[in-house]
């Protein structure tokens, strides 16, 4: 059961790493404000609309050329550095750590001696067995 559970921490441990190590691009394409495309990894295909004549407008001059479509790009970048130091630790923080590591070991370490402590005493003396003879036993 020990080795089960130690190979899924180490399973969840790996994926832990590599979802935070890596960077990825959510390409997104609009045309007249509504999603159209989007893509993981590559860029986005586009409907086709932005490669037409820009729309005149007569009404403004100022927004003589103005294209129906946008793109959107987010990226989200990952870690670098993984190796975090020891000396950036606090003293609060190493000692725990000292602490932690040193009971985890002793916690599955068994005693090497097998000296029974009593062996020396007499074992007592019973001159009837209550509990068989008034029939009680605890439960």
């Amino acid at each position: 059961m020990k080795q089960v559970i130690h190979k899924i921490m180490a399973f969840v441990m790996v994926f832990v790493v590599l979802f935070s190590t890596m960077s990825f691009t959510v390409d997104m394409h609009y045309c007249g404000g509504n999603l159209v495309d989007f893509s993981f990894f590559t860029k986005a295909e586009g409907c086709g609309m932005e490669k037409a004549q820009p729309v005149k407008s007569c009404e403004n001059p100022k927004m003589a050329e103005k294209s129906c479509c946008s793109d959107q790009q987010i990226v989200k970048e990952g870690k670098d550095d993984l190796k975090i130091s020891f000396d950036t630790l606090s003293f609060e923080q190493q000692t725990f750590i000292a602490t932690f590591t040193y009971s985890y070991i002793n916690l599955f370490e068994g005693t090497e001696s097998e000296e029974v402590p009593f062996e020396d005493y007499p074992r007592p003396f019973v001159k009837r067995d209550v509990q068989v003879m008034y029939q009680t036993f605890l439960i």
